[in-house]
């Protein structure tokens, strides 16, 4: 642990590692150490090397996402997200940073004052509530809230009823 010493006698701020750092490296971490796992044609683990950036979403890729419990969704494209629940059916648009790992994507922003932190990985999703399986996993953290959910593109498009 570093140690604390106030800005006037010349030290570390209060606050060396600000919250939202920790969050994301913990975050990624948990996204690089899932890519380090991977599984070979008879079922063992095995660790892979591969440092590839994760490409399978573009920048220019329009990425749609939605969640339940409570409900939730939005789109990204580019350097812009698009945040929307019932209450707020426009939804608030925000910047974003991405941040492509080994096996996912991540968009970081600030919603309302809250750290926004939304991770995409790829492995079938089910929302739980409709016959779609989508081709993405979602995980969310808003201020201190975790939510789960799936996502889309369309060069990788969900299965099931357009209409759910």
């Amino acid at each position: 642990m570093l140690p604390r010493r106030s800005p006037a006698s010349g030290g570390l701020a209060q606050s060396y590692f600000p919250r939202r750092i920790i969050t994301c490296l913990s975050i990624g971490l948990c996204a690089a150490l899932s890519a380090c796992q991977m599984s070979s044609e008879n079922g063992e683990s095995e660790v892979t090397t591969d440092r590839t950036p994760y490409a399978d979403v573009g920048e220019q890729d329009v990425i749609q996402f939605t969640g339940t419990e409570p409900f939730w969704g939005g789109s990204a494209q580019g350097a812009s997200l698009t945040y929307a629940t019932p209450e707020r059916p426009d939804g608030e648009t925000i910047a974003v940073r991405r941040f492509a790992g080994n096996n996912g994507l991540g968009l970081s922003g600030t919603l309302s004052g809250q750290a926004f932190d939304l991770v995409i990985t790829p492995a079938e999703c089910s929302d739980g509530m409709s016959d779609r399986t989508y081709p993405f996993v979602v995980t969310l953290k808003i201020g201190d809230q975790i939510r789960n959910g799936c996502a889309w593109t369309d060069a990788k498009p969900f299965e099931g009823s357009q209409s759910p």
